[in-house]
């Protein structure tokens, strides 16, 4: 049984159909890259996943249990979590607070909720932040802080939205290391992504999009050699780097 399936998904803004028919499932323990050109649909295929647009047409279900037009919320406190392409913080909060409030959607009390807080920041190696305004944070150490959020939510499912973006090489490193042990742990991830060197090393597949339809699907190997993703994406040119 899929973790998730998307089921002919179609959201319309105006007259801009956003995304198409878009049809894909996710199994448990994946890691699935989606990739496309700007304005392909990627982001608003998150937020009709996250409950944050609701579709035109379609379904989406997790856990084999429809989560189409459920609040943003409730389908959090289901197991699935996401980040945005801007790190989602209370910049006068510190981090500790900024975690200890996602921790409290599942924690009965406010001494529990504090004392995984803290577990997660020392395990995530931010335990040294942990009284630092998140307004003050570097962007390396903000999506860090996204992803311990997401933790402290106790995800099933964690979509994160270009987390990659503006990383350094060493940066980009740490953080693929840190998903790949996540995934032992019992997290699924979707991974929107355009540095390609994430994708190609992490993922198990790759779905592509581009003007709000799937055009390709398979590994990223596979996807990277389709006649259609590489014109797509760059004309005739090659998408990725070959060994």
């Amino acid at each position: 049984m899929a973790l998730l399936e998307v089921q002919d998904l179609t959201k319309n803004f105006g007259g801009l159909t956003a995304i198409r028919a878009l049809s894909f499932s996710i199994d448990e323990g994946e890691i699935v890259g989606i990739i496309g050109p700007n304005g392909a649909g990627k982001t608003t295929c998150f937020n009709l996943i996250t409950g944050f647009a609701t579709p035109d047409r379609g379904a989406v279900l997790f856990q084999d249990r429809s989560i189409t037009g459920k609040y943003p919320e409730e389908i959090c406190r289901r197991g699935v979590f996401r980040t945005f392409q801007t790190a989602q913080s209370f910049p006068e909060m510190t981090v500790k607070e900024n975690v200890l409030v996602a921790a409290m959607l599942h924690q009965p009390s406010l001494a529990l909720a504090n004392k995984e807080s803290h577990e997660l920041l020392e395990k995530m190696g931010m335990i040294e932040k942990q009284g630092t305004r998140t307004k003050h944070l570097t962007v390396p150490e903000k999506k860090r802080l996204e992803l311990i959020k997401g933790l402290a939510t106790h995800p099933k499912l964690m979509l994160l939205d270009e987390v990659m973006a503006g990383l350094r090489s060493k940066e980009i490193d740490q953080s693929i290391q840190m998903i790949s042990q996540l995934r032992t742990e019992g997290i699924t991830f979707v991974i929107i992504e355009h540095v390609m060197q994430v994708i190609m090393s992490i993922s198990d597949r790759v779905i592509v999009l581009n003007h709000g339809e799937k055009i390709a699907e398979g590994t990223p190997k596979e996807v990277a050699n389709m006649a259609n993703v590489v014109e797509a994406y760059l004309g005739k040119e090659t998408l990725f780097a070959q060994d």
